[in-house]
């Protein structure tokens, strides 16, 4: 089980990566002084990204729980 708990701290950290990601190109595109509708597109672009890696985050957090528990 300690293999699970290693993958699922593995696939949070990529969750987590993906997050910091998605911070950074919206604090980008607000410092680059678009117009209000641009900066609506650049962040509803962002969006999917984002819920992804909070799944893959979420899924990771859950892998390790389960190989605690497990093991």
């Amino acid at each position: 089980m300690e293999m699970l708990v290693w993958a699922g701290a593995l696939v949070s950290l990529g969750g987590l990566a993906g997050l910091v990601w998605c911070i950074l190109k919206v604090w980008r595109a607000r410092r680059a002084g678009l117009s209000d509708e641009e900066l609506r597109a650049a962040v509803r672009a962002v969006v999917p990204l984002n819920m992804g890696a909070l799944f893959l985050s979420v899924i990771g957090l859950m892998m390790v729980v389960v190989g605690v528990m497990l093991g």
